[in-house]
């Protein structure tokens, strides 16, 4: 059996919008505890993406490292450095092509899309980040990409994790949002060019990743 039946709309048990989930904006949920099921498979794609692209902390152009690690896969991946955010063919940190992305990850992205309302969603690049205690990601915008058509889908595993979901504007109050091991947040559409971000996350080890927290951000880069 291929991956990609794993989430084929009649296996899911909630093919749609069910009472857990939490809406957020027009175009945005937070799906709980969706990837729970199929962490085993996940983590094991995961570490032979680790072997061929080991994470990293990446330097941004105002010259600060990132405290989250990063590594991708796909067809592109995510990079920073002094000269600027980009999308890149080739992991500059091993000087070959990003990891392939695994069918596990893609069905899952898929599936959570078209829960979601966004049908035939086609991410192109997987952007991983590795969080320990005290690490964050401040308010940011995903527009990298040229295609703001599609929607993100970010999972979540491990640690919690208090996800800000802001407006339009930094200036904009963010909503705190719990973030809990196999949840997966999709927001796409009007909501597409949010601010969001996480907060320094406090020790509290998974029984399964001990004191990390690991993001899968899914996007369609162009």
């Amino acid at each position: 059996m291929s991956n990609h039946s794993l989430f084929a709309p009649d296996a899911l048990p909630n093919p749609a919008l069910s009472a857990a989930d939490q809406q957020l904006g027009e175009g945005a949920w937070v799906l709980r505890e969706y990837a729970s099921a199929h962490v085993d498979p996940i983590l094991e794609a995961l570490g032979q993406i680790r072997r061929h692209s080991p994470f990293r902390h990446m330097i941004t152009p105002g010259g600060y490292t990132m405290s989250v690690g990063l590594t991708c896969c796909g067809l592109v991946g995510w990079t920073a450095d002094r000269k600027g955010y980009r999308y890149a063919d080739i992991d500059p940190e091993t000087g070959q092509p990003w990891p392939p992305m695994p069918d596990v990850f893609l069905a899952l992205a898929q599936a959570a899309a078209r829960r979601c309302g966004y049908d035939g969603f086609e991410p192109d690049s997987c952007l991983i980040n590795r969080y320990v205690p005290g690490a964050r990601l401040s308010l940011h915008q995903d527009k990298d990409e040229t295609d703001f058509s599609a929607p993100i889908v970010s999972v979540s595993l491990g640690m919690p994790a208090l996800f800000q979901f802001g407006g339009h504007k930094r200036s904009d109050r963010p909503e705190k949002i719990p973030l809990f091991h196999g949840d997966v947040v999709v927001w796409g559409g009007p909501d597409r060019l949010r601010y969001h971000g996480v907060l320094p996350l406090k020790d509290n080890p998974h029984p399964l990743l001990g004191s990390n927290r690991i993001n899968l951000t899914f996007r369609k880069t162009r």
